[in-house]
């Protein structure tokens, strides 16, 4: 595996503990708020290292970040990063909202991830392995989940989560962010279904195909045992490149208003802020760069990522780019 490809999984590993261990960390309050005149900037750490200011102020977390913050005040006590990043128009801590919002897009990829393979393989490898009527039918399904306008499905769905949503959070406990996740989770394995059906297509005449059948083995034997693994170096390689576009449909929704809810944090919601603060008499750069930054370092970690493993997966790709 090339250098950068090795670069690239080791940052998503230490992005993914630094999200998974964030309300462990000794950062600011992400949802604190302190009025200024205007955001301040970012310090150098050897000008404000840190300070005892900290107030756990919070969105209602879960019952393991409650207690991973009851062990953040164990250890730090009300010591506290300074505003290494700056802050934002509401005095809030921009380093420790990008920490936390990172969470949301981490989240959001690994629903999508699980969505796609549960759905869009186990979908995929039967149309491909039935073939025929069941074949067509299935994969005109997957046409008509194609023709429907995502954005406008999720701002009717939205709208309608706004309109009931005591009935529903109290009857059924569904919200508006488990609309919004279940919602890209559902339209990310559409486009899996069709990869790996093409893949089953290719495989299912093959030799060692006919020989499992000649032996004796049940359908389903042969569609979960000899086929699905051996398309499974595809969705990997899909999946690394689906990731990125998820994050973007997140941070794209979120910027509309249409993904998280204040208090929470998403990289989309950082966007909005950054938006809001390019005006004419004022440049707040660091509200735009440092979440830009972040959405961008991702982002091309994982393309460099998903572009390795597709050439480790395929040599003659490999070799045509030697």
């Amino acid at each position: 595996m090339p250098r950068s490809a090795k670069i690239a999984a080791w940052f998503l590993v230490g992005l993914g503990l630094l999200a998974l261990l964030a309300p462990l960390l000794p950062l600011p309050s992400p949802a604190e708020i302190a009025l200024r005149d205007r955001p301040l900037a970012p310090v150098w750490p050897w000008t404000e290292f840190g300070s005892h200011a900290f107030r756990p102020e919070y969105w209602k977390l879960s019952w393991i970040d409650a207690r991973l913050v009851e062990l953040r005040q164990t250890l730090f006590g009300d010591w506290q990063t300074g505003h290494w990043l700056g802050t934002d128009a509401k005095g809030r801590d921009l380093l420790a909202r990008i920490v936390w919002g990172s969470r949301t897009s981490i989240e959001v990829a690994l629903l999508a991830s699980l969505t796609s393979l549960v759905l869009g393989v186990g979908w995929g490898a039967v149309a491909g392995f039935a073939g025929g009527r069941v074949d067509n039918a299935m994969m005109r399904f997957v046409d008509l989940c194609f023709s429907l306008p995502f954005v406008f499905l999720v701002i009717f769905l939205i709208g309608i989560v706004n309109e009931y949503r005591n009935e529903l959070e109290g009857r059924f406990g569904i919200d508006r962010e488990t609309v919004f996740f279940v919602l890209l989770g559902a339209f990310t394995w559409l486009t899996m279904a069709r990869v790996v059906r093409g893949q089953v297509l290719a495989l299912k005449r093959r030799e060692f195909v006919d020989a499992a059948r000649v032996l004796g083995a049940s359908r389903r034997r042969i569609l979960f045992v000899h086929l699905v693994p051996n398309v499974l170096p595809v969705v990997l390689v899909y999946l690394t490149l689906t990731v990125p576009s998820v994050m973007l449909y997140e941070a794209f929704l979120s910027f509309l208003g249409l993904g998280i809810e204040p208090p929470k944090v998403s990289w989309g919601l950082l966007a909005v802020d950054g938006a809001e603060a390019l005006t004419p008499l004022s440049f707040d750069w660091w509200l735009v760069f440092w979440p830009a930054l972040a959405i961008a370092a991702t982002l091309l970690a994982l393309n460099v990522l998903g572009d390795a493993l597709r050439d480790k997966f395929d040599p003659h790709l490999a070799e045509v780019r030697r």
